[in-house]
């Protein structure tokens, strides 16, 4: 397939669209933010990158804590409308009627109509230009117990997320597979097995 030359951008897509809420000085706000994802598993940790003259930029920066609120797709009217009205001018959380939660650990509130609440701080501030980001550590997650089995599994692909992709919002609802399905071993399949003996007899002797 053709390729054509496009300008430089940030095009990876799709992203997370999630719910950042913030408190400091007795005061709570919720921004949506995108630019946002996993950077470390051990110690768990994660980032968030924001534009200076965002609302919720000073009170993250002064209180150093944040809890990223994963909500679901028939939540995309409210996501949307937080990242296009500023904490400033209104408050969010009583014109779109959410319900707060304490948080375990950090100052700032969860939204309880997300099924998925993840409490940081921040370890790093990083100015890159547009955007700083935010590098934290994951220091409580709230998990939806309807979303969590009797085997104490979470199901989050059962929570029908949201996404956000190139200016559209999506639901990420139909898993196509399981992490390792395309090497996972078939039970009783004869077939699969005589085709991985087959690889291996063609497979040159300094190869096994």
């Amino acid at each position: 397939m053709g390729k054509i030359i496009w300008k430089p951008g940030t095009m990876l897509y799709p992203v997370p669209a999630v719910l950042v809420t913030s408190r400091h000085a007795n005061r709570d706000n919720v921004l949506t933010v995108s630019w946002t994802g996993t950077i470390c598993t051990e110690p768990p940790m994660l980032y968030i990158s924001l534009r200076p003259e965002r609302f919720s930029y000073g009170m993250i920066k002064a209180s150093r804590e944040f809890v990223v609120n994963v909500p679901a797709a028939d939540m995309a009217r409210e996501v949307d409308f937080c990242g296009v009205k500023s904490g400033s001018e209104i408050d969010k959380f009583k014109v779109l009627g959410f319900s707060k939660r304490k948080a375990s650990v950090v100052k700032a509130p969860v939204i309880l109509e997300c099924p998925l609440a993840i409490e940081c701080r921040v370890e790093e501030i990083v100015e890159l230009g547009s955007h700083h980001m935010f590098i934290a550590r994951v220091v409580a997650v709230l998990a939806e117990e309807s979303l969590i089995d009797k085997k104490g599994r979470f199901h989050l692909e059962d929570a029908r997320l949201l996404c956000y992709n190139h200016g559209n919002y999506c639901a990420a609802s139909k898993p196509l597979g399981k992490f390792g399905y395309s090497v996972q071993r078939k039970r009783g399949s004869s077939q699969g097995n005589k085709h991985r003996e087959n690889v291996r007899k063609k497979r040159p002797v300094q190869d096994r």
